[in-house]
């Protein structure tokens, strides 16, 4: 059996850039998956490579299981990103994970990392459905894991943890702090801040909280990268790059992005020396990759799997969804948006098809397809409300809603393969599809009056329901 990667076993010419065992934690990151060790952990490390400056290792907190932080521990923290573009791939070694918990474990000690005096960065990436919000925005207080963290319970949601977290930090004058979010939501700090206040508003004793909530800073941020997730033989072709086993290596593609809100309300890593760009409006970059790249890989993803594609590439390679995925770019997407400074969003579109139809990365299907219901609003509806209010039919962005319909309702594919509903609201979905059948119209009025999801505008637009019956018909028969 091959030896684990670790610090001892290592080969020379892939040791990490900088000695992770000179590295303090300054960084707290909530939601230790791939995406984050492929994204946020590669940026650090190498800011820290290019600046010496070793303030910056990261603490990360897994909120549901302890698989990562058994892969890691045995690794000294260690794990690689296997790169794969047009050509050979490419492996590299990370070491700015200095520390991993698991929260249901010990969520006592995730407070008290975060309200570490060492600590003035908290990144998150828990995807949306980890934010707990309600459906027209604010905190869920109906949401029972929240209702036990204001109970009193040492916290177990993200909210929770940083609204104890601060309220700590306050009490022991730890110093000022920044709560990065770096998930994909509308204005994510913004966000962010409003569920920590509404969970505050709660708690009316809490002085020190409210104290606290007035100097720290929730600057908005974009991120992008493909990061599908990692199968046996990536581990076993990094084993033979590596010439030592990686049981955390994660997958990626080259193509690297951050934009950054410069609002910061202490230290932080010089994020940009490694090619982050810092800016002071977030909004246009966040805008175009939301609704072009996220939007059009959730089309591909339901479209797809629908016709029995088992990866992105596969559909993206079908002509037809192809086609359909640059008119929802250019005949939906593009006149709702103002681009950032020196991004051609014609362009933009284009090199978002040309790195999903990247062979090499086997993005499955399934796994952009879990969590539609929170994902459609802030991918496809912002564009669906923004169309209407310009009496504008949203043609194409209408049938990537109808494909999640379809995929929702029927359950499999043309081939007659299952297909996965990975929902947090899969009960409440399927509970409004009772009794519809597999009449086109019927599918749309009841997934159509799913409030959580669409709100209290969409299902009173004759337009927009007549263009999704219209597309479900289509693709149902």
């Amino acid at each position: 059996m091959t030896e684990r990667l670790s610090l001892a076993s290592i080969p020379a010419g892939h040791r990490p850039g900088v000695d992770p065992r000179g590295l303090s934690v300054g960084i707290v990151h909530l939601g230790l998956g791939a995406f984050h060790r492929a994204h946020q952990a590669v940026f650090t490390e190498q800011a820290a490579i290019l600046t010496g400056d070793t303030r910056w290792g990261i603490c990360g907190i897994s909120q549901r299981s302890s698989t990562v932080r058994d892969q890691l521990a045995p690794q000294d923290g260690l794990y690689s990103v296997l790169t794969r573009g047009q050509g050979d791939p490419g492996v590299r070694v990370i070491g700015s994970i200095r520390d991993v918990l698991t929260a249901p474990e010990d969520p006592q000690a995730v407070v008290d990392r975060v309200a570490d005096p060492a600590v003035s960065v908290v990144t998150l990436t828990v995807t949306e459905k980890g934010y707990r919000a309600a459906a027209q925005g604010g905190l869920d207080l109906t949401d029972p894991e929240i209702q036990a963290d204001l109970a009193g319970r040492p916290p177990r949601t993200v909210v929770g943890q940083l609204a104890a977290g601060l309220a700590k930090r306050a009490a022991i004058g730890a110093g000022p702090f920044t709560v990065l979010s770096c998930d994909n939501l509308v204005a994510n700090g913004h966000y962010l801040r409003r569920l920590v206040e509404d969970y505050a508003a709660e708690l009316p004793h809490a002085k020190a909280l409210h104290e606290q909530l007035e100097v720290v800073r929730f600057p908005a941020s974009m991120v992008d990268r493909i990061v599908p997730a990692t199968t046996d033989a990536d581990r076993d072709e990094t084993a033979v790059l590596l010439g030592v086993r990686d049981e955390a290596v994660v997958v990626a593609e080259p193509f690297l992005q951050w934009v950054i809100e410069d609002d910061f309300a202490g230290p932080r890593p010089d994020w940009e020396k490694a090619g982050a760009i810092l800016t002071d409006d977030v909004e246009p970059w966040e805008q175009a990759k939301l609704r072009m790249l996220n939007a059009t890989h959730s089309m591909l993803a339901y479209l797809g799997a629908l016709r029995g594609y088992e990866t992105i590439a596969e559909a993206v390679r079908d002509e037809k969804l192809a086609g359909l995925a640059t008119e929802l770019m250019t005949s939906d997407v593009i006149p709702t948006l103002t681009p950032p400074v020196g991004l051609d969003l014609t362009a933009y579109g284009q090199s978002v098809l040309e790195r999903f139809a990247n062979p090499a990365l086997k993005h499955r299907t399934a796994q952009v397809a879990m969590d539609g219901s929170v994902k459609l609003p802030v991918r496809l509806l912002g564009t669906v409300r923004d169309r209407l209010a310009a009496n504008a039919e949203p043609r194409l962005a209408a049938l990537a809603v109808a494909a999640w319909m379809v995929y929702v309702a029927r359950g499999t594919d043309a081939n007659g393969k299952p297909l996965s509903l990975d929902d947090p609201q899969a009960t409440k979905l399927r509970s409004a599809l009772d009794g519809a059948g597999t009449n086109p119209a019927a599918i749309v009025n009841a997934l159509l009056n799913v409030d959580s999801v669409f709100g209290p505008d969409l299902p009173a637009n004759q337009t927009f329901r007549a263009l999704l019956t219209d597309h479900v018909t289509t693709l149902t028969h």
